[in-house]
């Protein structure tokens, strides 16, 4: 009698447990590095190809909080933290999103390089129809 009441005892506790359990993670991210374009001595794009395959038949939309390193051909080094929204539409599987931004401490002046971009954060919203 101890011993099937042991098992009950067991048997409710992981149904419990399993009825408990968060939903799937729904999360994006990113299909390879950002892809660094020069336009001009201080102007680029950043470039991030996002893998969306986990958003949902609704899409999803969020935000990459990045850090860019550049440096001036004066010597000159800088760290800046910039923001990048993306969608990714319903039923779809990929997106880009695409920053334009100028480095430069004398607006022109200086041939400016991208030294290195790294994603901080990502961050991912369901879309609610």
């Amino acid at each position: 009698m101890r011993m099937q009441l042991l098992f009950l005892m067991a048997m409710m506790t992981l149904s419990a447990g399993a009825g408990a359990a968060p939903p799937a993670a729904r999360s994006v991210s990113l299909t390879q590095d950002p892809l660094i374009m020069r336009l001009n001595k201080d102007e680029f794009r950043i470039a991030f190809g996002i893998n969306g395959e986990r958003c949902g038949a609704n899409g999803c939309s969020g935000m990459i909080r990045y850090r860019v390193d550049w440096k001036t051909a004066d010597g000159t080094t800088r760290s800046e933290i910039k923001h990048v929204n993306y969608t990714v539409s319903p039923h779809a599987s990929r997106t880009i999103a695409v920053d334009r931004q100028y480095f430069d401490t004398a607006e022109g002046q200086h041939t400016t390089d991208v030294v290195k971009v790294s994603v901080d954060a990502i961050t991912c919203e369901i879309e609610h129809l």
